[in-house]
């Protein structure tokens, strides 16, 4: 049983090639289990690629990625165990907002049993869509299609979850709104979680620690503990001073 403190996982040395094109040269960071992590870079740094070969869906060159000591490549469990949230839905049009969130377990064809109901029901319900099980995708909101991959992911009970700015796109109230509703889950669930943003105050307002990355080739600049309290102020003059030091990061 793992308990807070226990490393989940842990990248080391990282590194990707496009071609002739050195994207990442040597990234260290580790999540720990029940976590809230947040990579922060500038545009086109390789925020998005770092997630994705930790989350298992993108091979990468040198260095390695390890949870609870094993290589996640040769661990037939790992993708079991993970849950991803990209940047745009990608939900299917011609399926209601409840077959949607049901696909995830469709997927995993050994979640799909007597339970299958209560769970994408309880994921629903989790988002705040419980009165949209019946609707389609063109008849909601960006940010309730969000709302609706959240829930997706959710639906097979990850112990990870990692998130693809997420937020990107939507207005400041949806964003601030989701902002809280995704911290909110991620407390309740008690699982970890790796986000990636753009946004210096959305990392520090939601993160435990903020993974700063350079241009390409990309290194860590900096790994930033968050200890405010929450819930945070946006406004406070401690989320300023930290996002100061982000700042002179990255000038």
């Amino acid at each position: 049983m793992e308990t807070a403190g226990t490393k989940t996982i842990v990248v080391s040395a990282l590194r990707k090639n496009f071609g002739r094109l050195e994207v990442l040269s040597g990234i260290n960071f580790d999540v720990q289990f029940g976590e809230l992590v947040c990579i922060l870079g500038p545009s086109g740094c390789g925020k998005t690629t770092i997630l994705r070969i930790v989350a298992g869906l993108l091979p990468f060159d040198g260095g390695s990625v390890s949870m609870g000591g094993d290589d996640i490549r040769k661990n037939r469990d790992y993708l079991q165990q993970t849950a991803v949230v990209f940047q745009e839905p990608r939900l299917l049009p011609w399926r209601t907002v409840y077959q949607n969130v049901r696909l995830s377990l469709e997927l995993r064809q050994n979640k799909v049993d007597a339970s299958a109901d209560y769970l994408v029901e309880q994921a629903l319900s989790l988002v705040g869509l419980s009165d949209f099980t019946s609707s389609y995708p063109h008849q909601l909101s960006g940010g309730m299609k969000q709302r609706v991959a959240l829930a997706r992911a959710l639906v097979t009970q990850p112990r990870i979850l990692f998130m693809d700015e997420p937020l990107t796109g939507l207005d400041l109230r949806n964003r601030e709104e989701l902002q809280d509703e995704i911290v909110r889950i991620w407390s309740e669930k008690e699982i970890s979680l790796l986000l990636v943003t753009h946004d210096p105050t959305e990392a520090i307002y939601m993160a435990d620690r903020i993974i700063v990355l350079s241009r390409r080739p990309t290194k860590v600049r900096a790994i930033l503990p968050v200890s405010l309290p929450r819930p945070r102020n946006r406004q406070s003059i401690e989320v300023q001073q930290i996002g100061e030091k982000i700042r002179q990061l990255f000038a």
